[in-house]
């Protein structure tokens, strides 16, 4: 069977942009110009980028045009996967900024949810986690000292999950997680390269060994439009 007319001119768009003809956020050109170019006509050209537009490739804005919509990072949530392995999952390249890394005593909220006491040390980290360099999330990781004391500051800051099952012998769990919604303040603005009062996703996780250790205590914020949560069953 014939593959239909606006299933080839789909195929050559998305083609287009995974070859960056058309790069994330720019304008593609307009209907008339690329009915023209393919030889068809507007009514068929349009079905063609709705279902782009179904598929969240592309984006309509009103009396603007349409683009190329900013590829948003998934996260299923059907199992405990680190930020590199959800990044790589969806084909882009993780990378992190450090802003804050020290050996201090835990808050009393990362005492609780940590089971550890008031006299252990933990390490708590600030940085923000980009996907193809585009930033993604401003997050605080809580972890006890005693886990991590041979392993070293790279290790730990750019793949605490890898090193930990790696070089520590360790096996990932199980993981609880609370989302929720905020905006951004100025300092998330600041990280993140948004506007303060833009819609940000929040996440309180707590992460444990399969000997029900928690070892990581995560508060993030996300940015919305950059960043989904897929839940399933």
């Amino acid at each position: 069977m014939q593959e239909p007319i606006y299933i080839k001119i789909h195929n050559k768009i998305k083609q287009d942009i995974e070859n960056r003809v058309y790069k994330v956020g720019e304008r593609i050109p307009a209907e008339r110009q690329l009915a023209q170019e393919f030889g068809v006509s507007r009514m068929t050209l349009r079905q063609a980028i709705k279902t782009l537009e179904d598929e969240g490739i592309l984006e309509r804005r009103l009396g603007s045009g349409t683009y190329v919509s900013s590829q948003k990072v998934q996260e299923k949530m059907s199992g405990v996967m680190s930020f590199t392995q959800i990044t790589r999952a969806n084909g882009q390249v993780p990378s992190s900024k450090l802003l804050s890394y020290r050996i201090t005593k835990p808050f009393l909220s990362e005492k609780e949810r940590l089971k550890i006491n008031e006299n252990d040390n933990v390490l708590r980290m600030e940085r923000i986690r980009y996907a193809d360099d585009i930033p993604i999330c401003f997050e605080v990781v809580t972890i006890p000292q005693k886990l991590i004391k041979n392993f070293s500051k790279h290790d730990i800051s750019t793949s605490l999950y890898k090193t930990l099952e790696e070089k520590g012998g360790y096996k990932i769990g199980s993981v609880v997680e609370n989302i929720g919604a905020s905006i951004a303040n100025e300092n998330d603005a600041r990280y993140l390269k948004i506007h303060r009062g833009d819609a940000l996703v929040t996440r309180r996780q707590v992460t444990t060994l399969t000997d029900g250790q928690p070892f990581e205590y995560t508060r993030a914020e996300y940015v919305a439009e950059r960043f989904e949560f897929t839940f399933s069953r």
